[in-house]
């Protein structure tokens, strides 16, 4: 019983490895790239679409959030903004570690008359 053991397991092994081929290879390589693109890259793509979009948008006096410092959009320039902090001082901080941005409230009144 002891030879045919190995036996048994020498003709399982034997058709697994003639199955497949170079063509199964590829749709299993495009299946993946497919998955890759839908699930993991276009979503970042929207995603810094619209982060990018909200930093360019803007305005001073708009209160932000970066890098979990809260302040208000005192001076806009090129690359950064300067955020005016809640006791006066003010807080250079590049745009693109802003994360998230609330209008000031002129511009709200504005929108809903």
């Amino acid at each position: 019983m002891k030879s045919l053991f190995p036996a048994i397991l020498a003709q399982d092994a034997a058709p697994a490895a003639q199955g497949g081929g170079l063509s199964q290879t590829l749709i299993m390589i495009g299946v993946a790239l497919v998955f890759f693109y839908f699930i993991l890259w276009r979503p970042e793509q929207k995603r810094r679409k619209a982060a990018e979009s909200m930093r360019t948008s803007l305005k001073k006096g708009d209160k932000v959030t970066a890098m979990a410092i809260i302040g208000t959009i005192d001076r806009i320039n090129e690359q950064t903004v300067v955020l005016k902090m809640i006791d006066g001082s003010k807080v250079e901080m590049l745009k693109a570690a802003i994360t998230d941005v609330q209008s000031s409230p002129s511009v709200e009144v504005e929108e809903k008359s």
